[in-house]
């Protein structure tokens, strides 16, 4: 299977987009969480939703357990769509790791056109304390805590079948060190939730400090999971920050 299918999922195929949009789902999530995106963004900016192993249509592997475990083979299957504009939106973990991408784009001299990241804390403020290991119940009553979406009404086989990833996420969090040094050239959004504990907005606006390009940040109302119930609201925003990109270089 070509890495580009193995790593990413289109829900909607468009030809020739003007603008590609890589969406990083958090820790324990797959790319069913941007199932319902495209209907949100403008019609020529073609989604595709990033495949973590040991989920859904790949549960048969294993997760990765270290952040370059994830970025690395994310990058390289990168490769076919970097000739045409690239943006990344990412979600609590998912934030980390579209980062990190970003971070190896621009290394290879090809930066993303603009780097999303939500509910998660800027490399600054990175605590791997808040990742402690931890015994399964102790770590789905932390996901319970923030609102990890429907973990209480999952039927219990069901959510056997998820622990793996849990586990390979958690991991991915408690051994990651953000990559600190050179500020990207690639503009970057923030956007936080005022009652989210995980990623308080005082420390997820200073992700303006990664990024020598344009900056700008939204908050929301709402949890950490804020995006499930405002999902229209925060789509809309991102297709505003991604009207111009492409226009110029479109081929």
């Amino acid at each position: 299977m070509p890495a580009e299918v193995l790593w990413f999922r289109r829900f909607l195929p468009i030809t020739a987009p003007r603008v590609r949009l890589f969406c990083f789902a958090h820790a324990g999530g797959a790319a069913s969480a941007f199932r319902s995106w495209p209907k949100g963004l403008s019609p020529d900016v073609e989604m595709l939703a990033v495949r973590y192993p040991g989920r859904q249509d790949r549960l048969g592997e294993a997760g990765a357990e270290r952040m370059g475990d994830l970025v690395e083979p994310i990058v390289a299957a990168l490769e076919p769509f970097r000739t045409e504009p690239i943006a990344l939106f990412g979600h609590s973990m998912g934030a980390a790791v579209a980062y990190e991408v970003a971070v190896r784009l621009e290394q290879l001299g090809t930066p993303a056109a603009v780097l999303f990241v939500s509910g998660y804390p800027a490399p600054l403020h990175h605590d791997v304390r808040a990742f402690a290991p931890q015994d399964d119940s102790t770590m789905l009553a932390e996901i319970r805590s923030i609102g990890g979406p429907q973990l209480a009404d999952l039927d219990p086989a069901l959510l056997e079948l998820m622990l793996p990833a849990l586990r390979a996420d958690w991991k991915v969090l408690t051994t990651y060190r953000p990559t600190r040094g050179r500020p990207l050239s690639t503009p970057v959004v923030a956007y936080a939730a005022a009652e989210d504990t995980l990623a308080p907005i005082d420390r997820v606006v200073d992700w303006a400090e990664v990024t020598t390009a344009m900056f700008a940040h939204r908050t929301f109302r709402g949890g950490h999971f804020y995006l499930v119930d405002q999902e229209a609201e925060l789509t809309s925003d991102i297709t505003r920050h991604l009207s111009s990109t492409g226009r110029a270089t479109r081929r």
